[in-house]
């Protein structure tokens, strides 16, 4: 074999390669993916309260009378964001993040097997109807240091439905307060 067979067959190649990269090049600035700054999903922040408006607590209907028009199903699609730090299922494992909420309602406030913060195993109490609406309204509000960074939900017909479901993780759910 020649040189000039050499050459052709190397040009060859070497075009081949240059060609792969290139077309690589052209395909990632084409299909480019868009990292966020922060990983993760974005959890809905505390509202700031506008000057002038009602509170939303003066006006709203009381716990019991929510609970009773509660949907358990829109609950269910509420807590979406929730399972990235829990689990909802009968004997799920306790995530590094937070722990289980099977069989929350009525249970004992810091009692399954997650590293809760101190205050919180200090609190003492069941998760009652009312103990976890508050703290969903505002997890830092009801118990100061949580590892909770949920910033709470503002809307309480929503609260509703997220207690409602969580009411219906268990294997006989708790009695619902009277109206």
């Amino acid at each position: 074999m020649d040189s000039f067979e050499f050459n052709k067959m190397a040009g060859a190649v070497l075009g081949t390669l240059l060609f792969v990269m290139g077309l690589g090049i052209f395909s990632d600035a084409l299909f480019a993916t868009h990292r966020p700054a922060k990983p993760g999903y974005d959890l809905p922040a505390a509202e700031e309260a506008k000057a002038g408006a009602p509170a939303a607590a003066a006006t709203s209907e009381p716990l019991p009378v929510l609970l009773a028009k509660a949907d358990a199903k829109k609950g269910e699609n509420l807590i979406k964001a929730c399972a990235t730090c829990h689990t909802f299922d009968a004997g799920g494992s306790v995530k590094p993040t937070g722990p289980n909420l099977y069989g929350v309602v009525n249970r004992k406030i810091g009692s399954t097997g997650y590293g809760y913060s101190d205050s919180m195993k200090g609190h003492g109490g069941n998760w009652d109807y009312e103990s976890l609406n508050k703290f969903i309204t505002n997890p830092k509000g009801f118990v100061a240091n949580t590892k909770m960074s949920y910033a709470g939900e503002k809307d309480p017909a929503k609260r509703a439905d997220i207690i409602a479901y969580l009411r219906s993780l268990a294997s006989s759910p708790a009695p619902l307060p009277n109206p």
